[in-house]
């Protein structure tokens, strides 16, 4: 463990007063580490009843739960904002949106279908009204389950303080921002491999369209890897930077064996050194077709801030082609985060014995071996576990939650991060784990 001391970050809590509900489990709202500010995942409930009582509508032929719902988050999301001292307007740099939907199922990804049925009209209506037309990037992906019964939406976001101004990256081809750059910084929203061009163009001959988004659906998850990082190659150009300096991605799957193929072809983009990867399965993606999603950090290819692949030897490698954690400026990003050993196989110890099938606590457990590990990485990074700012914990199956979550707080006796919490499908990538985490550490020189 680390026995240095920590850098100085601090817990946001906006308080009743501004009209956001105290959490029931132990994590922050939002946490401020130097000029960051990373916002916890907020639903639509009051952590009293259920879902809170401004969410139910009274006539759903006028006001829908989506939007209802998604009034009530993102309200509380600018709350929060405003309370540590963010402009809703400038300051955001990344916000994620998770819309829970009964499809795409088990069937459904297995043979490649990763639609979630879900219209989301709703929400964008709410959004607008609340945040305006920000050009911020951004991910919207469907999931199994949120927290709370009756919710459909969770939405979580990164924030920025400093003095830089944002500047908008636009698709050239479709003329839609796709992301931004703020000094030193280039963050690049979820991207696919459907031609949007092409589908916008078509847009009134169902039949040419259709033709269109089958043909994609036939395109393997290798060949839409390729698409989309040569897609993303290109938007980095423009914003003066290039995948040699991506220090983060998210790859967002649909079924767990997609695995393999999108590695293939992250070994030929990232020949040299590759981004700290998260790779979520079980994606529910809005696109016909898209059988992948990929969204990136990085920095300017100019910048003078240091990107430095992290490798601690007393920790298991990253799964595939990863790094088990890339530090960049001031913040570390981690790759994925399960219960494998070196192997990349479920580490010994990590489930009940079949024999003794009331015996242990699996969640706990798996949440302590990657906590020692998370601790080691830190460490050989120069921060520590108290610096983790933002959690994003997905599980596959919210019976592994509360035990889980209070091995994950024994970790935190002072500010908590910032936290997430999604349920997925069964089984992960790892065959056998309960829990994935995303992170990211405050890690100043």
């Amino acid at each position: 463990m680390n026995t240095s001391q920590p850098a100085k970050i601090e817990s946001i809590w906006p308080g009743l007063e501004a009209g956001v509900p105290k959490p029931l489990m132990p994590y922050s709202p939002a946490i401020r580490a130097g000029d960051w500010v990373f916002v916890a995942g907020q639903i639509a409930s009051d952590f009293k009843t259920g879902l809170a009582p401004e969410v139910l509508a009274a006539n759903p032929n006028l006001r829908g739960e989506l939007y209802l719902q998604g009034h009530y988050v993102l309200q509380n999301l600018a709350n929060t904002m405003k309370a540590a001292g963010c402009d809703p307007d400038r300051d955001m740099l990344r916000l994620w949106q998770w819309f829970v939907s009964e499809r795409p199922n088990l069937q459904d990804f297995a043979r490649g279908d990763n639609r979630p049925h879900v219209s989301i009209h709703p929400y964008l209506d709410a959004r607008e009204e609340l945040l305006g037309r920000a050009a911020v990037p951004d991910s919207a992906l469907g999931v199994k389950e949120l927290l709370c019964l009756g919710t459909r939406v969770e939405v979580d976001m990164i924030c920025r303080t400093d003095r830089h101004e944002p500047q908008p990256i636009r698709d050239d081809s479709t003329g839609h921002t796709v992301g931004l750059t703020r000094g030193d910084w280039v963050f690049l929203g979820a991207q696919n491999a459907v031609d949007t061009a092409y589908d916008a163009a078509n847009a009134a001959d169902a039949r040419t369209s259709t033709t269109q988004t089958e043909a994609w659906s036939d395109s393997g998850v290798e060949a839409q890897t390729d698409i989309i990082l040569e897609k993303l190659s290109g938007l980095a150009a423009t914003a003066g930077s290039g995948l040699d300096s991506a220090v983060k991605a998210e790859v967002y799957i649909g079924d767990p064996s997609d695995f393999a193929a999108m590695d293939r072809a992250w070994k030929r983009w990232f020949a040299h050194r590759p981004p700290a990867r998260v790779v979520i399965p079980y994606m529910g993606m809005g696109r016909r077709g898209a059988r992948i999603e990929i969204a990136l950090t990085l920095l300017k290819s100019e910048s003078p801030l240091g990107i430095t692949t992290i490798e601690a030897a007393d920790a298991p490698p990253g799964l595939g082609h990863e790094p088990q954690a890339v530090k960049a400026g001031d913040l570390l990003f981690f790759s994925s985060q399960m219960a494998f050993d070196a192997s990349g196989k479920l580490a010994e110890g990590m489930v009940r014995n079949p024999n003794f099938p009331w015996y242990g606590s699996p969640g706990k457990a798996q949440m302590h071996y990657m906590m020692e590990n998370i601790a080691r990485i830190c460490e050989t990074a120069g921060t520590s576990v108290e610096n983790i700012t933002r959690r994003v914990c997905f599980h596959s199956d919210f019976q592994w939650f509360a035990e889980s979550i209070e091995a994950w707080a024994s970790y935190f006796p002072d500010s908590k991060p910032a936290s997430t919490t999604i349920r997925l499908e069964d089984p992960l990538v790892v065959p056998g784990a309960n829990t994935l985490l995303d992170l990211i550490a405050y890690a100043p020189d």
